[in-house]
Order: structure tokens, then sequence, then C-alpha cells
């Protein structure tokens, strides 16, 4: 027998692939179907239908496209702003003026993520990445002199140089094909050296200290900086010790008794190898233990100490969907999310992008969202982020001093080998072909290479250290440029906005834009009466992005009877989207960014710079509706660590506790109704409500009373003996420390779930 859970997913999964467009999967998905769930009928249920929007139906459709979904109460919320459309027109206004609406609960919760407000260089400073430890070792840059930064640049110079260490190893066994049996204590003792010297460099003043957490500044020098400490006697030098050598029994339950601040000081003053012990002996729940009652300083200081680059990256990617979850500034962040998409980077292009792209979303995507279109690109321009992933930043003109002055210091030298930097044509396409005129906007590629030519120049000041942007005049290519018929003579940097200028106003962006807003908003293939009205708009009001949206809203093809739930949702906007309609308290990101890897649409992990695609084709397969159907059960399951749900019950309910499983209890059939109605505006049709019943009725019959719920059963089975399955991760119980679910409480989050997965909540 599959696991209930198991066998859940995947039948709702084929009913999903019905609804939202089988013609695009394998026949073997569609035959995977029970026969409670016949293709007769589904595959029509959301054709066009006559008539007129209703009033309602109005609001849930402006509240699926404008925002990243509904919650309980969003559409009594509108109704009370004013009768009819008024208050439908009032919201809308409200959202294309974000500064004007109350965001201090959000502004609450981004207090989590202190690092979210520095500036790309104090970043890298204080959380430094890879490419600012070697330039520590090779005696490059300075190591804080104390603080808890200072510990967090010791801990990370002694793994680098062990892991250079080991590479260093293997290539003298590689080369001399005998062990290398002295090469060790070299290794280690250049490590140490490195290390000594790194520390005796001057300090940095901007990172002298971390989070207000003090230290001995000789604690982390002493014990912890230098690599021979992680020796033990009668071991080789380059081997780490092993970690329960280190941690005696009783020392982690010791650390964990400590009050907060005490625990970090305590932690910052273990030498490195000890304190990764410590982290290797954490079992379990002592992992929450050891954040319980920390600041989101002290958590920083905690987690930098362990991983710097982890913490730019983990509070980059929950600040975004913190912001997509709880923000009442909606339409604000469905309009980054659709221009970050438009200005792809990808967040690992190297290792300065993830510390660049905090200030690349906060400070040039966010506040230009709803601004005007030509501000937005020149604020892209400009953006070290996309000057390094798009190559223009080492972009040189063939002409320019700076190869000249190279060329000549060859020649004297005799290098006859020597290539000067060349032109980068790769910002100047993209900058063409996605940010502006579209694949068809009437450019050649001797366009494309003269609007390179005028970008050169335009590089990063100190990249690896989170410098801004800057224009070098030395490696600009002189002359005038001629890009679509319009000379542009030689003026510097004004030479370059010129150039966005003149690709800001084209005819050709206006509709190349509009129509990308219109698949976004209406449908995947818009009506192009609706793409030139918006396009006038974009041309008259000189590129203002809020207009062109006010205009697509005004738009009869917006509010068509066709447009109604006809957009499938992306990864995403569901996961956002369930976690908005349930409620849930999400005191943890990290699932949800578990779950958009995948359904295949990670956080800022569009590697091509075209970015991700809109259409219903690339999300709707048997595999991701399972992994979404997978995901709403385990949420509304509260099997997610650090997400909580609570289906409140109805007024009718009679309180149950874990051990009253023998009480009455409201039928599937009112419960289904009454979460029907929380969660999915406008409701589900009489088929997807059926199936929902059945499946509910199947599973019931399979998981006795007292049975483990559906992860801990799919594990019984896998390790019983029986049939072999594999069980989802995302399915395992996991530590909420949650009281034992009443039997209502189970039948309801197992209904809540599969209404979560249901077709009618899958589309927008």
């Amino acid at each position: 027998m599959q696991p209930p859970d198991r066998f859940v997913a995947r039948s709702m999964a084929a009913v999903m692939c019905l609804c939202l467009g089988a013609s695009t999967l394998p026949q073997p998905a569609l035959a995977a179907a029970p026969a409670a769930f016949d293709r007769s009928g589904l595959l029509d249920r959301f054709a066009a239908r006559p008539g007129k929007l209703t009033s309602d139906e109005r609001i849930l459709h402006a509240l699926n496209r404008f925002t990243f979904g509904l919650r309980p109460g969003d559409l009594k919320a509108v109704k009370a702003m004013g009768p009819g459309s008024t208050g439908l027109d009032r919201w809308f206004a409200q959202q294309l003026h974000p500064g004007s609406m109350d965001n201090s609960a959000l502004q609450a919760r981004l207090a989590e993520y202190p690092a979210m407000q520095w500036s790309s260089e104090d970043i890298l400073a204080r959380l430094p990445s890879g490419a600012v430890i070697r330039q520590v070792i090779d005696g490059k840059a300075a190591m804080p002199a104390s603080g808890a930064v200072h510990t967090v640049y010791v801990n990370q110079v002694a793994r680098v140089s062990y892991r250079r260490e080991q590479d260093k190893l293997k290539q003298q066994t590689t080369a001399n094909a005998t062990p290398a049996t002295n090469a060790a204590p070299v290794a280690s003792a250049m490590a140490s050296n490195a290390m000594s010297s790194a520390s005796a460099q001057p300090p940095q003043a901007a990172a002298s200290s971390m989070n207000g957490v003090a230290t001995n500044g000789q604690a982390g020098s002493a014990q912890g900086g230098s690599a021979n400490a992680m020796a033990v006697p009668g071991a080789s030098p380059a081997q780490p010790q092993p970690a329960e050598t280190l941690i005696e029994p009783g020392f982690v339950d010791s650390i964990l008794a400590l009050p907060p601040s005490q625990r970090v000081q305590t932690l910052t003053a273990l030498p490195q190898p000890r304190f990764d012990a410590f982290l290797k002996a954490l079992k379990g729940p002592q992992r929450a233990a050891l954040l319980a009652g920390l600041s989101p300083d002290l958590k920083e200081t905690v987690g930098a100490l362990e991983n710097p680059e982890k913490v730019v990256v983990d509070e980059l990617l929950s600040q975004r969907l913190t912001r997509d979850i709880y923000s009442e500034a909606q339409l604000q962040e469905v309009m980054t999310d659709f221009w970050f998409n438009h200005f792809n980077v990808y967040l690992r292009k190297d290792e300065a992008t993830p510390y660049y792209l905090v200030s690349y979303e906060r400070d040039v995507i966010r506040p230009n969202s709803l601004g005007k279109f030509e501000d937005l690109l020149e604020a892209v321009a400009h953006s070290p982020a996309m000057l390094l992933y798009l190559d223009n930043s080492s972009s040189t003109g063939p002409d320019s001093t700076s190869v000249e002055k190279a060329t000549q210091a060859a020649v004297k030298k005799g290098n006859k080998k020597f290539k000067p930097e060349g032109l980068n044509e790769n910002y100047a396409r993209e900058l063409m072909e996605l940010h502006t005129l579209g694949v068809n906007g009437g450019y050649s590629q001797a366009d494309v290479i003269q609007a390179a030519r005028i970008l050169t120049g335009w590089t990063v000041d100190r990249p690896q250290r989170g410098g801004g942007f800057k224009y070098d005049a030395n490696r600009h290519e002189p002359g005038t440029n001629k890009v679509m018929g319009k000379k542009f003579k030689d003026k510097g940097e004004q030479e370059g906005r010129n150039l966005l200028h003149f690709l800001s106003t084209r005819p050709a962006t206006a509709k190349f834009i509009s129509r990308k807003l219109a698949i976004r908003f209406v449908s995947d293939d818009p009506p192009q009466s609706l793409v030139d009205r918006m396009a006038k708009t974009f041309l008259h009001s000189d590129g203002d992005i809020a207009a062109v949206l006010e205009t697509l809203y005004r738009s009869p093809e917006f509010w068509s009877s066709n447009t109604y739930r006809a957009k499938i949702k992306t990864p995403l906007e569901y996961v956002v989207s369930a976690s908005r309609a349930s409620n849930a308290n999400i005191a943890n990101m990290q699932p949800l960014m578990n779950a958009l890897r995948d359904m295949g649409m990670p956080l800022y992990g569009s590697i091509p710079p075209t970015g991700y695609k809109w259409d219903a084709a690339d999300w709707v397969s048997t595999g991701a509706l399972v992994n979404r159907m997978n995901f709403a059960l385990s949420l509304t399951a509260n099997k997610l660590n650090g997400i909580t749900t609570k289906w409140p019950e109805s007024a009718s309910a009679v309180p149950q506790s874990a051990t009253q499983s023998d009480a009455p209890k409201p039928s599937p059939e009112s419960e289904e109704a009454r979460l029907e109605s929380l969660l999915v505006g406008g409701g589900v049709s009489e088929t997807t409500r059926s199936a929902v019943l059945q499946q509910f009725t199947e599973q019931s019959a399979q998981v006795q009373p007292a049975a483990p719920d559906m992860a801990m059963q799919a594990d019984k089975l896998r390790t019983g003996g029986k049939q072999v399955v594999a069980v989802p991760a995302v399915l395992k119980p996991q530590p909420n420390h949650l009281p034992p679910a009443s039997p209502i409480e189970k039948q309801d989050q197992l209904l809540a779930g599969l209404l979560l997965g249901s077709p009618e909540f899958q589309r927008r």
C-alpha cells in the first residue's frame, strides 16, 4: 500500500493536471488519475463564460492579479472601502502609492535581518566573502583587530587555510605519486604564518566590532587564530581534530544554559576547531535552543561565526519572502518581483553577487518599481550587480587609453603573447534585447557593438570589497558612435546616459514592456488592443509605470470573464499565496526556500538573463504539481519547521482533546465548506469539491484514528519491511513542538491541504 500522503498528492496532482492544461502532459501521467477523477468536463471548467464578472468576482480578480494572493478577510476589507466599484478603485489607488500605507508590522518582521540595511561595502567587511578571506590570507587585506567580527575572520581564515592545505597535499601526492608525509606540517605552518600575518595588519575601522558583541581582542588570535590549533598530539597537523576530543561531555548543555549575551560571548571566544566541533555536536532541538532568546544581531553573530556568506544569502531570501507574504503594499512587491525578473541577476554569478543583490533589490528595483521606466533603467545600468553579472565592468574600448598603455608596456617587456582586454557585448545586447526594445525591436548586431562601445568605462570600484559604480575614462572607447541611425558624440559617462534615454523612449520599448506587463497581469497571450493602449500611455507619460498599470486596470480586456482564473500561478506565487491564505505564522523561511527549489523556481536562481518565464506551460506537469500538493499538505499539517497554521473551529464544533477520538465532530462536508470559504476566494467547482471529499474519505479509511500522522505513517512503511516508498523530505515531521492535533484538527488539516492543492487555488 502506498503511504497515504503520497497517494493523496499523486491523485490530486492528476486532477490538477487535467484541469490546468492536460494537453501539455505525457499520457501516462493522465492515466494515473483514479476513476473518480474522470477527465470528462474538467478541461473546459475554466473556459470563457458569458456575462460580466460580478462585484465580488471583480474584487477577487484584482486581488489575485495585483497581490501575491488573498488573505482571509481581504474581500470584506475592500468592500468596506466603498460601495460598488468605489471600494476597489480606492484600494487600487492606494496600492499605486505604497508610501501612504501603514507597513509597521512588516518593518517589525524585517528587523530580524539586520544586514539587509547595510551597504554592500559594510556587508562584505562584517560578513566577509571567500574572496575577502583569501585577500586576508595573502596579506592583501587587513583583518579586524578585535571584536566578534575579528573572530569571524579568524574562523574563516582557518577553514580556507585548511582547504588550501588539503588541495596542496593532493597536488603533491598526484605529482610525486608517493605519500606526502612531510608536506602536512609545512602546509600547516604556512597557514599559521598567513593568519598571524593577517592579524598583524592594521584594523579595519568599519569592521572593528560586530552587532554589539565585544570580545577580548586577543581571544581570537591566541585561542583560535592559529591553524596549528587544529592539530592534536600524535596526529597529523593537516588533519582536523575529531569532534569528540574537542567537546567534553556536558559542554554543549553548559553553553546552552547561559544567558543569551553571555552565550554568544562564550562562543565568540572559542577557538575555531572547538567552535566547529560544538556545532557538530548539536542535536535536533539543541540548534533551536542555541538561538533561543537571542536578538537578531546576536543570531547574526552566531551565524557569521559558522558561515558569514550563508548569513547574507539566508537573510536576502528571507526578507524577500517576508515582504511578499506580509507587506500591505502588495502591488509594489509584485512589481519588484516583475522588474527583478525583467532585469535578472543570478545569485551565484560570483562571490560578490549575493552581497550586491541586497542593494540591487532594495535601492534599485523596489523604490523604482512604480516610477518612471527610464529612472529604473538608469539605476539598473549603474548597479554593480548588473555590471558584474553581464560583464560590462570588464569591457574595455579597443582604442582606449587603458589598452594603449597596456600594449606599450607589453612591447617594452617584449611580451609578444600579450592580449589586451577587449570589448564585451553582453550587457549591450541584453540591454536592447531583454531590457528595452525586445528581440524584434529594430536593432542589428552592428548596433549592439556600437552600444557596447558607448558603455565602455562603466565599471565597478573594488568589486571584491563592495565598491560602487565607477566611470573609468581610461577604459572608454573614444569617438562618435551610431545606434539605430542616431549619432552619439563622445561625452564620457553622459554618452551612456544619452543612449539609455534613447532606448527607454522608443515605441518598440513601449510595446515590449507593455506586452510583458499584460502577460504578467492579464493572460499568457494578451489582446493586442490592450498592449497598444498601454504602450500609448507609456509614451505619453514618459514611461510612467503606475500610469501604464492604471491603463491596464481601466481596460475592458482586463475585466473580461475570459481572464477570470485564467493564469496559472508560478511556484513563487503558489508558495506565497498558500502562506497568505492559511494565515501562516512563519518564524523560519527555510522550508519555503526549499519548496521553491524543489518546484524549480529558487529565488534569484535563474541563470540566464531572460529570468523565469510566466507561461503556464513552464509550470504545469505531473511532477511539479505533486510537489505543490506535498507542500500544501505539509503546510496545513504543521510539518514545516518554524511554520504553524491553525484552523479555528466552527461555532458548531464540539471541543475535543487528542484523546477524545470517539467524541462527535463536524462532518467532512461542513468542514470542507467552511475551509473552502476561508482559503479559496470564489470557491471551487462541484467536481473539485467531490474530488476533495472522496480523497478525504479514502485517506480516512486507510488511517485508523490512533495511527500516526501521514508522514510518520509513511516512514513506518519505509522501515517496516513493506513496500519501500521514497517520501519527500518536505513531508517528514519537523520539530515544531506543537501539542498533538485533535481529530477535528487532523480532519481540517487534510481538507485544507487538499483545497490549497485544488485547481481553483492553482489559478489566479
